[in-house]
Formats: C-alpha cells, structure tokens, sequence
C-alpha cells in the first residue's frame, strides 16, 4: 500500500499505476527556499484552500514559474494540521471528480511549511519572523465570513473578541487579531508593504477584510497597545491593500466513496475522519473540475504570477462584476434554490436535485430569465456560459458528493445577496417589473415551509422531521412559523398575518416584501405547500409547467 509519506519519488511507477500524478520539482529545495524567503502565506487550512490555493502554487512550481511554495496557518481549529499535514508530511491528494464519473488524482506537495495557533507559542513565534520578512508579498484567506465579524448588531465586542480588543497582540487567537498582530511586526520591521487577499466567499470581501483588520488595530491603539503610527501604516495604499477577489469551486466535504475508490488502487492514506475541533478532513479533497478565481490586480510588494496558472487578474470593477454575477445570479442563488426543495424533497446530493425535472426548470428560469437581465457583464467571461454549465455540467455531476445540508447552512444570511440583491435591481429599474418574478417568491416560500417545525427540526414534504442546518435566526423564525398548519386548513390570509413581520424584515430580504407584489405571491405558494403531504412537489409541478 502506497502512504503519503513515502519516499515518493522511489515509489513512482506504484504511484503512476495507481493513476496519481506526482510532482516533478525538488520538494526538498523548494522548501528551503520558501523557508529563507517566503512569499505567500494562507490562513485557513481547509477544504477549498486544498482545493485553489495549494494546487496554484503547484502548478506555479511546476512550471517553474516559482522557486517558492505556500505557507498555511490554522487558527480556528489547529487540530488540522496536527491530524490533516504533520502525519502526511504537509501532502495531500488533490481528486478532481469528473462529471463523466472518472478521477483524477494528483498529490500536492506545495504546502512549504504549516503553522497551527493553538496553545504552543512557536507556531506563532515562527510566523512572525514570516512577517518580518522583507520577501512576504501577500497573505491569502479562507476563514469564512464568520471569521471577520468583531461586534455584534449593538456594536459591542463578542465574547471571544472582547479580551483580544483589551489585551492587545499578546491576546491574540482569532484569525483577524493574529493577522493584526502579524502586521504589527511588519510595521515594527520597517513599515514593509504586503497585500492582504481574502478569498472568503462574500461580497466586497476585501474591504471588509480592511475594515476588521483595521477596527482591531484602533482599538489597541486607543488603548496604548499599539503605536498611531501603526494605524497609518493599515491605511496607507502605498503600503497595504485589501483587493477584491471572486472565488468559485464546488468543493464538498471529503467523500467516504472517494476514500475507498483510491484505497482500490492501493492507496493507505484515504480515510475521512473529524478533527478534535469537529472539521472534516481526509488525506484528500475532492472538488470539481471548474474552478474561478478573479483577483484585483494591487499588489504593493509585489505578487507570484498568478495569472501563469489560471488566475484571472483583473482591476476592481471586472472583480465586482464577476463576483455579483455569480453571488447574486449564476451559481449561489441555483445552490440554494435546489438546496431548500432538496431537503423538502429529500434528496441525498445536489446532483440529485437538478436531475429532478421541475427543479432544473426552477434553476433555468431563475438564472436566464429572472437574474440574467439585471447582470452586468464582467467581461472576462460569458455570465451565460457560466450559467450553462452550472446547469448543465457542475451541479448535475454525480461525482460531486455536495449535499443540501451543507448550501442550506446560514440562509438567512445568504438571502439579502442570493435574491435582495436581484429584487432590489428590479425595484429601480424603469423597465423591469417584480411582478414578473416567479421562481425568487417560489423560492423564498418553500424555505419558509422547510423551518415549519421546533427545536431546530423542519418538516419536509412527506410530513417527516428533518433536521434543519445551522443558521443563526433558526430559533426565531421558527417560533413565528410554528404554528402554521400542514394539514391544509391554513387559510392565506391568517398565513399572511403569521408571515408579515418576516417579510418586512430589510436585514434578510434587503427591502420590505410587503411594499411589492412578492409579498403576494409568497403568500399563496406557501399556502399552496401547507396543503398535506406532496404539497410542496405538486405547487413546484405546477408552477413548473407554466414556464
């Protein structure tokens, strides 16, 4: 059996026959030089930083485009790299899952060196001297959207925030204060320049990302934790940027399927597993063949030429444009259309949504006919190409073992952008109408319908409990629609009463739903879906039909 920690290279034709693609540069050399001088470190060693960012910086190796590899720090859960990287050598097989069922499997060895930030202070000490580093060019993110919030709705510090506000650099665990408190050594050093790249999936995710590193400075500066100066330097361009950036690649969690395809070929290393801190992990991740990534080009110490492995570099209106095109039309609004009716519906994966012919009528008209007018064109790409094949290629791969429940997780939170952002786009525009949305109040009702339930259970379609993902206004959505009959003696208008106070909520729908005809329309496909069990397929297969 072949292991990842293998001599690899003496193993080569056992490699090759188990269809694995090795690399070809000096893993040896290329770590030494990264180590003397570093220039792109990443925070966040998960799934989709295995996925884009470590296959980037192998391809750059490859084509010796590069002498350098990429460094990875783990803040929220170092588990991963105790049990993910340190037993595997920091290597890893990336399986890119083919929509015509084939894998193809690579093993990925640009991972230089890895830092986990948990209770032992060298990780940390080590990182440090990265940042005073005058060779650093830029720092990469995957910390997820989360990872950037410091207050809550009352503008007060959350709880694991707070102490870091009041202790400074020294208090430093989460991954914006550890970034903080990293630049600070970078201004002590000389004031280095350094672009700060967040690859989280939102929008305008750059200045968001200079917003929180910012705001955590100003506090340690307001209390004589760190020098003025220091402020300065966080927002002198000259010096440091936050660029815009789009990032796409359907990347699930670690597949069971996967493992035991590539133990078949004699692979050891293939088994899932969850780390102490509750993160799947695997020697492998597995994703789709398609993948995007649009960077602003602002780079003030320089960059490794992104653009030579397939990285779209771009000036900031390209990246907005790319990035609102896929957020609020081409992908993340068919994800969670198909998502809510899977679980309604009770499909296992998203591949088996889309097979269903209603919800690929559903996805169809939503994207051509209802997000598509309100797109503006990024230029780089087709917005209706990459339309057609999340459609026609990417979601529909059985390979992909993408479920549900993991696009359902914060759909309160997705909604202000998967569909706010198009309803408000129709409310402005001279000529363009919300009453001839469709699938958006379609969509919008049979989420309502799946949080009918308690204590965290929805009720699909059957009449059964389903487990509901985690979304931070669960709780109190639910006790506004608990009492909703699914027996078909809700009447439409006690309905409409029980649900106006969601639908004049602006923090979900970025507008009051119950100034616009959706409001309307809302009201009588939920009602339709409250009418017993099969409701929510057949008002899907009617208003299906009509398209």
């Amino acid at each position: 059996m072949l292991h990842l920690s293998d001599d690899i290279h003496n193993e080569s034709a056992a490699w090759q026959k188990a269809g694995v693609t090795l690399p070809t540069y000096d893993i040896e050399a290329m770590r030494q030089a990264t180590k003397h001088s570093p220039t792109w470190v990443h925070f966040g060693a998960g799934n989709l930083f295995r996925a884009v960012h470590a296959p980037i910086a192998q391809n750059l190796l490859e084509s010796g485009a590069t002498d350098r590899g990429i460094l990875v720090a783990e803040s929220f859960d170092p588990a991963i790299v105790d049990q993910a990287y340190t037993p595997f050598e920091d290597r890893y097989l990336q399986v890119i899952l083919k929509a015509d069922g084939s894998m193809k499997t690579t093993l990925v060895a640009s991972v230089a060196g890895t830092y986990p930030l948990g209770e032992d202070p060298k990780p940390l000490h080590d990182l440090r001297l990265v940042f005073r580093n005058p060779s650093l060019q830029m720092v990469t993110t995957t910390i997820t959207e989360k990872g950037y919030a410091l207050v809550d709705s009352q503008g007060q510090p959350l709880p694991w925030i707070a102490p870091e506000f009041e202790g400074g650099p020294d208090k430093a665990k989460s991954a914006i204060a550890v970034i903080t408190a990293l630049l600070l050594e970078r201004f002590q050093a000389g004031a280095l320049p350094l672009a700060l790249v967040s690859t989280d999936n939102f929008s305008r995710n750059g200045e968001r990302f200079g917003q929180a590193v910012r705001q955590m400075a100003d506090e340690w500066i307001g209390r004589g934790l760190a020098e003025k100066g220091f402020g300065d330097y966080l927002r002198d361009k000259n010096k440091i940027t936050f660029p815009l950036t789009m990032i796409d690649r359907i990347t699930p969690n670690p597949d069971k399927e996967v493992g035991r395809r590539l133990k078949a070929l004699g692979i050891a290393d293939a088994e899932p597993f969850r780390t102490r801190g509750g993160t799947a992990m695997a020697p492998y991740a597995n994703t789709e063949e398609t993948w995007y990534w649009v960077v602003e080009d602002d780079f003030p110490a320089g960059r490794p030429p992104l653009e030579k492995a397939g990285v779209y570099m771009a000036d900031k209106d390209t990246v907005n444009a790319a990035d609102q095109m896929k957020v609020t039309t081409c992908l993340n609004p068919l994800h969670t259309a198909l998502a809510v009716f899977g679980m309604l519906l009770g499909y296992p994966t998203m591949s088996k949504t889309i097979a269903d012919p209603d919800l690929k009528a559903l996805v169809t008209r939503l994207g051509y006919v209802e997000g598509l007018p309100v797109v503006e064109d990024p230029g780089i790409f087709s917005p209706k190409e990459f339309l057609r094949q999340v459609i026609e290629i990417r979601v529909p791969n059985p390979g992909l073992p993408d479920t549900p429940e993991r696009i359902c997780a914060d759909t309160s939170q997705k909604i202000p952008v998967r569909y706010g952002i198009t309803i408000s786009k129709y409310i402005r525009a001279k000529d363009l109408d919300t009453a001839d949305l469709e699938a958006i109040p379609l969509i919008i009702a049979a989420w309502l319908r799946l949080l009918i339930g308690s204590d965290g259970n929805g009720t699909d379609d059957a009449g059964r409990p389903v487990k509901l993902s985690p979304d931070p206004r669960l709780e109190e959505l639910q006790r506004i629609l608990v009492d909703i009959p699914l027996n078909g003696s809700a009447k439409k208008e006690t309905l409409a009463t029980t649900i106006k106070s969601i639908l004049a909520d602006t923090s979900i729908f970025g507008t009051n739903l119950n100034a616009t005809p959706l409001a309307d329309k809302i009201e009588t496909f939920l009602t339709a879906m409250c009418r017993g069990n099969g409701a929510v397929a057949s008002t899907l297969h009617k208003a299906a039909s009509a398209w």
